[in-house]
């Protein structure tokens, strides 16, 4: 049994920001989140965040978060939180679970909320050396390039832990060891449950230290992971770029490797939450974010922003915004277009110059070509709107609906009234003003007659 604690509590006055360091993001999810998503691989029992600047917030955050992922792993454990009301150092805050783990006979494992980039392979390997070895304490190291300013961790050859010297207590040979403690552990609850009562704060902080265990629990057993950059904490906004680059540069590798076409992977951004398929080319200065997923063949950009939609196969998107909408195979959506608020646009579909669609259905092989706007209107198949149509949907108080049957077309310049309907095969001429539903078949006219009066001009006000 496997219970884990992530230390969420502090502010993070370094971040300059009101809001708690654990809830910025990184990658379209809040650290905390990414350091909930690392413990994926291993079986647990019991998931405990300690939380204290502005609790609340923190757990409404979680919470949502863990209600948007319940579908993926419903066998989660729901989330507990506990508070530290004082921050007075990591050994204080799990101090805080003695009444709430009282009886629990597994293993904990420790965790920052402000470390965002563990994998979970990483996770799952400190866990399988704890086991294997039946240690008191596992914990995770890391060798720096540059390990100036962290405690060193020293072992024997078995990498059973002999001691954790502090970076300024460290004498001139010690400082040329470059393994440190990079803040994760795994303890056999048992044993660390009768030695929390005994930490002392005795040191220039006035802080209870959850490394100072380590020196009354044996055995203890380093594992060093693999890629430092893994163990890179958050505490200000320096560190939060560098762990999107980082992150970045994970995600860009991943999507080549498999058969992705990145044309400029500096100038991309793109979410570890979005998938790919093969063939797949991504052009310059394109953002790909939230849950989206785009099929073979798309070619996205350049100059893009995809958010939480669905892309089809062999679909093109040029210059343009799509959110939190579905593009069907082989359509073209821009230059200069937008989707938005749950668009759905069919097969073989173009979506033009200009062009917002919202809350908007289109069939398949329908043609919105340029500057235009369509809001909470449903549109069948082979539909060609006319450029410059709108629909005016907001009355200035409620939103309605347009309906536009198989194979009408609008003329330029048109404006339809909703609610309202119009059948199939319905011509609008350019110019009009429709109000009233139009039943199949027919040709609509909706505008005042030209009048031309001859040998007319202004008066020249002068004379």
């Amino acid at each position: 049994m496997v219970a884990i604690a992530i230390l969420a509590a502090g502010r993070g006055t370094r971040m300059k920001s009101d809001l708690p360091k654990v809830l910025h993001e990184l990658g379209g999810l809040s650290l905390v989140e990414r350091v909930l998503q690392s413990c994926q691989e291993i079986q647990i029992s019991r998931q405990i965040v300690i939380v204290g600047y502005r609790a609340e917030l923190v757990k409404e955050s979680l919470i949502r978060g863990q209600e948007r992922s319940a579908e993926n792993n419903p066998q989660s454990p729901s989330l507990e939180f506990v508070e530290q009301t004082e921050q007075l150092g990591t050994g204080h805050a799990i101090q805080q679970l003695l009444p709430h783990l009282k009886g629990w006979k597994g293993d904990l494992l420790v965790l920052n909320g402000d470390v965002p980039l563990l994998r979970a392979e990483t996770i799952k390997q400190l866990m399988a050396v704890h086991k294997q070895h039946q240690n008191s304490a596992t914990l995770l190291t890391a060798n720096l390039p540059n390990p100036q300013g962290y405690g060193r961790v020293f072992t024997d050859s078995q990498n059973l832990v002999q001691q954790i010297v502090e970076d300024r207590d460290c004498t001139p040979d010690q400082k040329q060891n470059h393994r440190i403690n990079a803040g994760v552990y795994c303890f056999h609850w048992p044993d660390l449950e009768k030695i929390l009562p005994e930490l002392k704060a005795d040191n220039d902080q006035k802080e209870y230290y959850l490394t100072d265990t380590v020196n009354f629990l044996s055995p203890v057993m380093a594992v060093d992971v693999e890629d430092y950059q893994e163990i890179l904490g958050i505490n200000d906004r320096k560190h939060l770029a560098t762990a999107c680059d980082i992150l970045q540069t994970r995600v860009k590798d991943k999507w080549m490797t498999a058969g992705v076409t990145l044309l400029d992977p500096n100038s991309i951004t793109i979410d570890d939450t979005v998938e790919l398929q093969p063939d797949v080319v991504i052009e310059p200065q394109t953002h790909l974010r939230g849950n989206t997923s785009i099929a073979s063949g798309s070619r996205i950009g350049p100059g893009s922003l995809i958010e939480n939609s669905q892309i089809g196969e062999n679909v093109t998107v040029l210059y343009s915004v799509v959110s939190d909408s579905i593009v069907a195979e082989n359509s073209r959506i821009g230059p200069y277009a937008h989707l938005r608020g749950h668009a759905e646009i069919g097969a073989n579909c173009r979506v033009g110059n200009f062009v917002e669609l919202k809350n908007t259905q289109i069939g398949d092989r329908t043609n919105v070509a340029h500057l235009s706007y369509l809001g909470d209107a449903t549109l069948g198949e082979k539909v060609n709107i006319g450029a410059g149509t709108i629909t005016a949907n907001y009355d200035g108080k409620n939103k309605h609906k347009t309906q536009i049957g198989d194979r009408t077309k609008t003329g330029s310049n048109s404006v339809l009234v909703a609610p309202i309907t119009l059948g199939e095969d319905v011509t609008i001429a350019a110019g009009s003003v429709v109000t009233e539903d139009v039943p199949n078949d027919c040709l609509v006219i909706a505008r005042s007659r030209q009048v031309v009066k001859p040998d007319w001009k202004l008066k020249d006000r002068e004379k």
